[in-house]
């Protein structure tokens, strides 16, 4: 093999950066394991807020050192391996920012009128029966039809807005409509993400979905979904506030540093010891570096021993028990200190105590920054606002502001905000400017404050530049936080995913030993099989996870279930670039050529079939990842890297063991005795068969659409719309008794028709579990709508408990380990989206591979075989789901995984037909004298021993996870298992023959001219 000291450099620095990546998930373990142990000494109830205490304490210091840098914890959690909610619990959130609010705020008054209320409920129709997918296009022509052609200016021109008037377009309102959409979009994403960081879990990811109004938010481990679904729909509140300066302020925090220090001082008199959360908390203040600068300096009022204390920085919980967790020392402008996360619940705690709060102005509100400032190792601000009203409200709202934008500055390289407020924000903007020149006005969107920018002159014509050594993203970003007040566009939750942590454990548990046993099973397969050269498949095999594991960190993918299931999946395709290359070599040396020449031409001519198999494959990877969600994104992305990884191993590590192998002690075997001459003579005439396998097929395709038309599909909520819920019970229970105490239940509902209440009940994995999918109020995505779900199901189903279970302990399993282990909510809209994408997915596939095998035969009659043959291994898997669903003892529930496995199996079966075409197009090219039909037989008995030893590596994976994986996955690869086992005869009784017959055709066609 030429280059073989650069292949060897590539591997060695390959598994080295693997090594490096999956080194920040031990250590984040490591960490998170102290914690735990930590914790274990308070009480039950009190394990996770310590857990999670000591986590917040140690997030911004050095945890892992490699001596040439040192990494935060938080670093580390950022370069960990992720595990999905199906791992780990939590909850998955699709929120819509609500277009029609955006519009109705913006026609004002004008929104009363009938053509608009009816062209804005044409619109909304439009948008719930997925239609169409853009509302402003979908509202602009309703309203032009429904006004007799009225001019859209006139309900959207305003004194405010200078970018329409009554000389515009129709076509410049949309634009107007439309970008003002988009603002209002980011706007919500921006005010989301921010809330998102308050929750308290780590790891969450938040992300605008292209070309939707929809916003996806994954949050792990959260322990109170119905906190986030409230918190997460609320309004925005945006507000400017007047602040103190932090001079005026920080006398007022040494004498409430020192009363605590004697409050301090008391309590361990009375108690002989601080507690043990206060021996933390020093441990994390001592343990972190403190700037040598600042303002305390120049505190006044203090005597001198407090200030000498402060200025030297050297804070002691007992000495300075507020300046141990409140650095004054970063006090500056509005901001009066900061504290790291893990001590804002302390500081908050020492400033609400009312003998504290005597010392500071009635006028003083204490509001914390959005974010941790990296420059300050993470530290959270504390401002100090001032309260001027009457009420006690903001002089100003977010309702004033017209529009704000960010741009780079005049001077640097630096970026600035420019807002413009309207007539009535002017006039009170001008007052509380020019009376508060050198101080700061603080920018204030639900509670905190994004920025507390400097008045250097009095602002009289409602336009403003805000700068502060600003980049372009977080100028963006103020922009996005200013223009959340202007427009009221709250994102309502169309679906939702929670997922609890108790079932999370079990799926991990699952999937290892899934992982486990299918990979001991695959090694001994081809150890066995092919005896030494076997074994050194096993280490290519090895090399394999341990190379996809790291790119997957490296890459920042997410594991899920059904991504262990691709790994698994992955090992099974793996070894079949190993049978390609190894029947190869076989063949050479049963052609008489020496050892190394074999393995030489052996590994040269598998590199066609291996490469055109794979990238087909890829090619299915790609579409389930850009039609996919969630999960299934998951299983793609794992499928990808596997397959590249695999490949580069199989070619490359493979072959430079083996040759080692050779070098070292001059032979290798490739199979032992009962295995060398494994389906090698075989001579069956495949093709004299076919118009049997041809009436087969159409037989069993009849019976798959008459069961699809008489029985349908098992179609989960994805698909329908509705909720689905998995409930587990404290002991066994059937699903006749659980079915008929929820027909009791839902058949009390007043006004209600039997298919608006229709509900399917399945027993999921053991006995005291159930899966519940209801279609009522289906088309209601609120939160009202679903609580009086599971109210019903919770008064039907509460007396099958052996205990008097309440419905908060139903609803959360956090503190009961029985009730709701998960629970899907999926709108109308979202459902018929995914029934397209699931649509445009399989047809996608179907055309790319047809394309793709066109492009490589250079013959259309392949393409024409190979698609044929996918479409009806799709359609003989559908027709199984119809014709099984409620009989076989496990779900066959139509969902996007079954798109997944559908995919899969496309992906795979071509994988097989490339070989076999492979072999024929290299028979026709040096036996050009037989005739096709001995051409196309010779080449399928030739690669039936590949065949059979592929399919039975990855039929042993499959039947691994399917009896050991869980029954969360169980029908995804019940569905792969009928695919490998149709797609490897079909290859051989439908793809090769039909290409055959046309070819046939074809030719008798030419002949004739």
């Amino acid at each position: 093999m030429q280059s073989k000291g650069f292949i060897k450099l590539i591997a060695v620095l390959l598994a080295l950066a693997c090594v490096y990546q999956l080194s920040f998930t031990f250590k984040t373990r490591s960490v998170e394991k102290k914690a735990a142990q930590y914790a274990a000494q308070f009480p039950i109830d009190e394990q996770s807020a310590a857990e999670q205490h000591y986590l917040d304490s140690v997030q911004n210091l050095p945890v892992y050192n490699l001596g040439f840098k040192k990494f935060t914890y938080k670093e580390c959690k950022e370069k960990e391996l992720n595990l999905g909610l199906d791992l780990k619990g939590g909850m998955n959130v699709m929120l819509e920012v609500q277009v029609e609010d955006v519009v109705k705020a913006l026609a004002g008054d004008s929104q009363n009128d009938p053509a608009f209320q009816q062209a804005i409920a044409e619109a909304n129709e439009a948008m719930k029966q997925g239609s169409s997918n853009d509302y402003i296009g979908d509202f602009a022509k309703a309203y032009s039809r429904l006004s007799n052609g009225r001019p859209l200016a006139e309900i959207f021109v305003s004194p405010d807005r200078k970018d329409i008037t009554l000389e515009s377009s129709d076509a410049d309102v949309e634009k107007m409509l439309k970008r003002e959409t988009e603002a209002a979009i980011g706007a919500s994403f921006n005010v989301l993400r921010s809330r998102i960081d308050h929750f308290g879990v780590t790891q969450p990811n938040i992300m605008r979905l292209p070309n939707s109004h929809r916003i996806l938010v994954e949050l792990p481990g959260v322990k109170e979904p119905q906190r986030v679904r409230d918190l997460l729909q609320g309004t925005a509140s945006l507000e400017f506030w007047l602040t103190y300066d932090a001079r005026e302020v920080l006398p007022m925090l040494a004498s409430a540093d020192k009363l605590l220090k004697e409050e301090v001082a008391q309590t361990a008199a009375a108690e002989g010891s601080t507690s043990a959360e206060e021996t933390a908390a020093t441990a994390s203040e001592t343990a972190a570096p403190a700037a040598e600068e600042g303002l305390i300096g120049q505190i006044g009022g203090a005597d001198s021993t407090d200030n000498a204390s402060v200025a030297s920085n050297n804070f002691d919980r007992e000495q300075n028990p507020l300046f141990a967790v409140l650095d004054p020392n970063y006090a500056g402008g509005a901001a009066i200190g900061a504290a790291y996360k893990a001590d804002i619940a302390t500081v908050n705690e020492y400033l609400a105590r009312p003998e504290i709060r005597e010392l500071f102005p009635a006028d003083i509100l204490f509001k914390w920054g959005v974010k941790g400032d990296d420059h300050i190792d993470g530290r959270y601000y504390l401002y100090a606002i001032k309260v001027t009203t009457p009420d006690g409200k903001a002089p100003l709202d977010g309702s004033v502001v017209t529009d704000a934008r960010e741009q780079y500055a005049q001077r640097g390289a630096t970026a600035e905000v420019s807002m413009t407020m309207n007539a009535e924000g002017t006039q009170e903007w001008a007052r509380m400017t020019g009376e508060n020149i050198g101080k700061c006005i603080a920018i204030v969107l639900d509670g905190y404050v994004y920025s507390a920018p400097r008045v250097n002159t009095k602002i009289d014509k409602g336009q403003s530049q805000i700068t502060g050594d600003f980049t372009i993203q977080e100028a963006q970003d103020l922009a996005n936080v200013l223009n959340s007040g202007k427009v009221p566009a709250p994102a309502k939750i169309i679906q939702d995913t929670v997922v609890g942590p108790s079932l999370g454990q079990e799926s991990i548990n699952a999937g290892m030993l899934s992982f486990v046993i299918a990979f001991i099973l695959v090694l001994l397969y081809m150890g066995l099989f092919y005896k030494t050269a076997g074994w050194m498949a096993d280490v290519a095999l090895l090399t394999n996870v341990f190379l996809l594991m790291g790119v997957l960190v490296s890459f920042g993918a997410v594991l899920t279930l059904p991504g262990i299931a691709g790994i698994v999946l992955t090992m099974g395709m793996a070894v079949d670039a190993n049978v390609i290359i190894y029947e190869r070599i076989k063949e050479e040396l049963r052609g008489g050529k020496g050892l190394s020449l074999a393995i030489k031409d052996g590994f040269s001519k598998a590199y066609s079939a291996i490469i055109d198999g794979q990238l087909t494959t890829i090619i299915t990877g790609i579409v389930l990842f850009v039609f996919g969600t969630g999960p299934v994104q998951g299983f793609a992305t794992t499928l990808i890297i596997g397959i590249i990884t695999s490949v580069f191993c199989a070619i490359f590590i493979t072959r430079l063991l083996i040759e080692w192998i050779v070098g070292k002690w001059g032979t290798i075997s490739f199979s032992h005795k009962w295995s060398e001459n494994f389906l090698n003579n075989t001579h069956v005439d495949f093709l004299s068969k076919r118009k049997i396998a041809y009436w087969i097929s159409c037989a069993v395709i009849v019976l798959s659409v008459i069961s699809f038309f008489v029985r349908g599909l098992n179609l989960g909520a994805e698909f329908t719309g509705g909720r689905a819920y998995v409930v587990r019970f404290d002991k066994a229970v059937s699903a006749e008794q659980v079915r008929a105490n929820l027909e009791q239940a839902f058949s009390q509902i007043a006004d209600a028709d039997a298919s608006s209440i229709s509900f399917e009940v399945k027993q999921y994995g053991n006995e005291n579990q159930m899966r519940i999918v209801t279609q009522y109020r289906y088309d209601d995505t609120s939160d009202e709508a679903t609580g009086e779900v599971e109210q019903i199901i919770y008064d039907a189903l509460k007396s099958l408990y052996s205990y008097d279970i309440t419905f908060d302990q139903f609803r959360n399993t956090q503190t009961d380990a029985n009730g709701i282990l998960t629970a899907d909510k999926i709108g109308p809209s979202i459902a018929k989206d995914m029934t397209w994408n699931a649509i445009y997915s399989v047809l996608f596939s179907l055309i790319a591979i047809g394309l793709y095998i066109t492009f490589r035969f250079k013959r259309w009659q392949w393409a024409t075989g190979a698609t044929l043959a996918l479409a009806f291994n799709a359609l003989l898997i559908i027709g199984i789901f119809s014709m099984f669903y409620g009989i076989l003892p496990f779900n066959l529930e139509v969902n996007q995984a079954f798109i997944a496995a559908i995919l899969t199996i496309i992906g795979y079966a071509i994988n097989d037909t490339v070989v076999v075409f492979d072999r024929i197009r290299e028979y026709l090219g040096i036996y050009p004298k037989r005739n096709l039909k001995e051409n196309v037989n010779n080449a399928i008995n030739s690669t039936l021993s590949r065949t059979i030893n592929t399919s039975g590596t990855t039929l042993v994976t499959l039947l691994a996870i399917f009896f050991f994986g869980g029954e969360t996955i169980r029908g995804f690869i019940f569905a792969l298992i009928i695919g490998v086992v149709v797609g490897t005869a079909a290859t051989i009784f439908i793809a090769t023959p039909i290409a055959y017959d046309l070819m046939t055709k074809r030719a008798k066609v030419d002949e004739e001219k």
